[in-house]
C-alpha cells in the first residue's frame, strides 16, 4: 500500500516538472518574439519533451497561453495587487495598487510585450489579453468601491474607475517607457497623478 501511494506523487513531481519545462519553452518563445509563428511541434523541441508528451498536458495554444497565465499569477506584484486594493487606508491602497501594476508590467514586460503585440492576429493571446484586463478592472472596481466607502473619492465612482484603467494599463506603461522613463519613474509619475486626480 505505501508503495501504491509513492508512485501517484514521483509520477506527479514528474509532471509538474515537465509542465514547468513547456511553460518555460512558451516563456523564452514569447520573450523572443516567436512564440506567435511557433508550431506545437517547436514548443515541443524547445521543452525537450515529445510531441505526445506536450498533447498530454497541452492540447492547444491557448491551453499554453493558459500556463502562461499560470506563471503570471505566481508573480508576487500581482499577488500583492489582489490584497491592497482594500487597504484600510485609502490613500496607501491607492498608492500601493498602481506601484504594483507597474512592477507587474515591468516584471513581465518581454512576455507581455510580445502577447499584447500580437493579440490582433493570434486569437490564444487576444483571449489571455481580454482576460488579463477583465481581471484587472474587476481589482480596481473593488479599489474604487474602497475609496469611495471611504469618502476619498474627487471625481464620480464611473470616472474613477476609468483614470484608474488608464493610469494601470500595460499600454500607458510602454508609453511612458517608451519616452524614456525608467520602471521607477514610471512608478512615481503615475502614482502621483492617480492622487491628484482622484482623491478628495
Amino acid at each position: 500500500m505505501a508503495t501504491r501511494a509513492y508512485r501517484p506523487r514521483t509520477r506527479s513531481r514528474k509532471a509538474e516538472a515537465t509542465r514547468a519545462r513547456i511553460k518555460s519553452a512558451v516563456r523564452d518563445l514569447l520573450a523572443d518574439g516567436t512564440f506567435h509563428r511557433a508550431t506545437m511541434e517547436e514548443v515541443a523541441d524547445r521543452a525537450a519533451v515529445s510531441r505526445a508528451t506536450l498533447y498530454q498536458h497541452f492540447r492547444s495554444r491557448l491551453d499554453l497561453i493558459d500556463a502562461v497565465c499560470e506563471t503570471f499569477a505566481e508573480n508576487p506584484a500581482l499577488r500583492e495587487l489582489r490584497e491592497l486594493v482594500v487597504d484600510p487606508d485609502p490613500e496607501v491602497a491607492l498608492d500601493r495598487t498602481v506601484a504594483s501594476s507597474v512592477r507587474f508590467w515591468a516584471s513581465e514586460d518581454a512576455v507581455l510585450a510580445q502577447l499584447y503585440g500580437v493579440a490582433a492576429i493570434d486569437p490564444a493571446a487576444q483571449d489571455l489579453v481580454d482576460r488579463q484586463r477583465a481581471d484587472r478592472r474587476s481589482e480596481l472596481e473593488r479599489l474604487v468601491r474602497n475609496l469611495e466607502g471611504a469618502d476619498r473619492l474627487r471625481p464620480s465612482a464611473r470616472r474613477a474607475l476609468g483614470l484608474l484603467l488608464v493610469l494601470t494599463s500595460y499600454e500607458t506603461f510602454q508609453e511612458l517607457r517608451q519616452a524614456g522613463l525608467s520602471a521607477r519613474q514610471v512608478s512615481a509619475t503615475l502614482r502621483e497623478t492617480a492622487r491628484e486626480l482622484i482623491l478628495s
